[in-house]
């Protein structure tokens, strides 16, 4: 197995954790070893490995600036398991009190072949109380040959009379791009080819551990020695996931038919229910991150084109839905795991999701009320008998008016249709539902912008986005050009288009307006009843 042949045998070799390897190397040089050392971190990170290299190091005949040599008969009776003096346990199948008194009872004695005898305890964490308890005193005041690594994946576990002994180490999830660049280098000692974006992707899907990673590449192998992005989809089983983005465009739509298709088709092909609700859980969270962050490509492990589905499909979905789905997906989990019907509760939940109204968890309620607030229906203006003069500015487009230089130099061309062309925008234009989502963006680029726009209602009419500014502060901010910039990219953001910005100009009233009575009287006058006039 890879991650075995390739397991680092010196400090200089662990990738991603130089607060830990350079501090032990100093330590080392200086020959201030410490009793008791614990490695935390999670799974696939080095803890094991680091452990093994340090009962080296300590033990090494000819160490090389901190580093074991490798080639004395310590170092090679280390790794073939010949010396007896390091003694690895694991936690999890010896964690009773009576191991541990076996433990310390060998600890009194002397090493046989090594200088210090070193106890690597895995997964301390599994330790039940009374092993804890009879280890505490032989950790406090352990024999001079002595020297314990304790590693484990759960501190918070461990007793803090046990942490205050110990000299703690915590590793880091390592990044991406050095998991790639070694997968990179383990590919060409494998003479092997691997594609820069295949071992990107091997990364993500490793979430910052590099066995995991070498694990994973190591089935791709076995699929073909050139390891494209599309053999890592296929050996991860990142294929065939159109189903997610279905689901998620039937819930989008409010389709519940669709979506109980698509789960009836998916349990016939034997799909497990649980697996898909994680799978749905992912999806939503995924399309979470593409909506409130700038790139969320590093952070996502799904092929490049799957992520320009999930990029336009997030863009274009409200986020209160998205996080409705994810609260939803993560209570339908756990309704599985308790019992019953798992296709059913499944198909419950995507009822509830395609249908708000179904639904009377908080999360719901506060999806229907957006929905309410932003599908309002408007007023409808006063008829006039006569309209009030415009003035230039406003016989110009709003492209023309308010927008940008460019934008004016091109309906400056036409100033016939000016005034045509702003009339039609106005009679097209119809209230846009996002409104108060692209407002929660714009808060984020310039918080003074957002209040001023706070009640504002903006209207899509063609490529123009015409904006009801609610006062002379709005209209301000609307003719500047960075914040017209700022507006521009939290509509694209959430509308996945780029449009041009206007004034949305609401229909005036005429201020000589018909007295109420003049109108009954020729009403009647028209109807043949007589009008008594004083």
């Amino acid at each position: 197995m890879l991650y075995r042949k390739w397991r680092p045998k010196r400090f200089s070799d662990v990738v991603g954790q130089p607060q830990v390897t350079v501090t032990l190397k100093n330590e080392l040089r200086s020959g201030r070893i410490a009793h008791a050392y614990l490695f935390t971190g999670s799974r696939g990170t080095g803890k094991t490995t680091c452990a093994k290299i340090l009962a080296k190091a300590v033990n090494c005949l000819n160490p090389q600036d901190g580093d074991p040599c490798g080639e004395c008969e310590i170092c090679k009776g280390v790794e073939n398991g010949s010396i007896m003096d390091i003694v690895e346990i694991d936690a999890a199948s010896n964690n009773g009190v009576e191991n541990i008194r076996t433990l310390r009872e060998e600890a009194h004695f002397t090493p046989a072949a090594a200088k210090y005898r070193v106890y690597i305890i895995d997964e301390v964490h599994m330790l039940s109380v009374g092993a804890f308890n009879a280890l505490l005193k032989t950790l406090e005041e352990p024999p001079a040959h002595v020297i314990f690594i304790l590693a484990t994946t759960e501190v918070h576990k461990i007793p803090a009379t046990i942490l205050s002994r110990c000299q703690r180490f915590d590793f880091h999830r390592i990044p991406p791009q050095e998991i790639a660049d070694r997968l990179t280098y383990v590919a060409e000692q494998e003479n092997a080819k691997l594609d820069p974006q295949a071992a990107l992707l091997i990364a993500r899907l490793a979430d910052g551990a590099m066995r995991d990673a070498l694990s994973i590449l190591d089935q791709c192998f076995g699929r073909s020695k050139d390891v494209t992005e599309q053999v890592v989809a296929e050996t991860a089983g990142l294929v065939g996931r159109e189903h997610l983005l279905a689901l998620a465009d039937a819930i989008k739509a409010g389709d519940s038919a669709a979506a109980l298709e698509i789960v009836d088709r998916l349990y016939r092909s034997s799909k497990d229910m649980a697996r898909l609700c994680e799978e749905m859980s992912s999806h939503f969270r995924g399309m979470m991150l593409i909506k409130t962050m700038k790139n969320a490509r590093e952070i996502l492990a799904v092929p490049e084109t799957e992520f320009v589905q999930m990029e336009k499909q997030a863009l274009s979905t409200p986020l209160p839905v998205i996080l409705h789905a994810i609260d939803t997906m993560q209570e339908t989990l756990e309704k599985m795991y308790r019992g019953g019907d798992r296709r059913t509760v499944f198909e419950m939940a995507m009822i509830r999701l395609c249908t708000p109204q179904l639904d009377t968890s908080a999360e719901a309620l506060l999806r229907r009320i957006e929905a309410l607030e932003q599908g309002a229906p408007q007023r409808a203006p006063a008829q006039t008998k006569a309209e009030k003069p415009q003035t230039r500015a406003e016989q110009m487009p709003p492209a023309q008016s308010k927008l940008e230089p460019q934008e004016r130099a091109e309906n400056a061309a036409k100033p016939a249709e000016g005034k045509k062309d702003a009339e039609q925008l106005q009679k097209e234009a119809k209230q846009l539902a996002e409104w108060p989502e692209i407002l929660q963006i714009i808060k984020s680029f310039s918080p003074a912008a957002g209040a001023a726009f706070t009640g504002s209602t903006a209207y899509i009419s063609g490529n123009y986005v015409l904006i009801d500014a609610p006062n002379q502060l709005a209209l301000k901010f609307l003719r500047q050009p960075n914040q017209r910039e700022n507006i521009r990219q939290a509509i694209k953001q959430v509308l996945g288009k780029s449009y041009s910005l206007g004034p949305y100009r609401k229909p005036e009233k005429n201020e000589a307006e018909e007295d109420p009575l003049a109108v009954l009287a020729k009403k009647a006058e028209a109807e043949g009843i007589e009008v008594i006039k004083k």
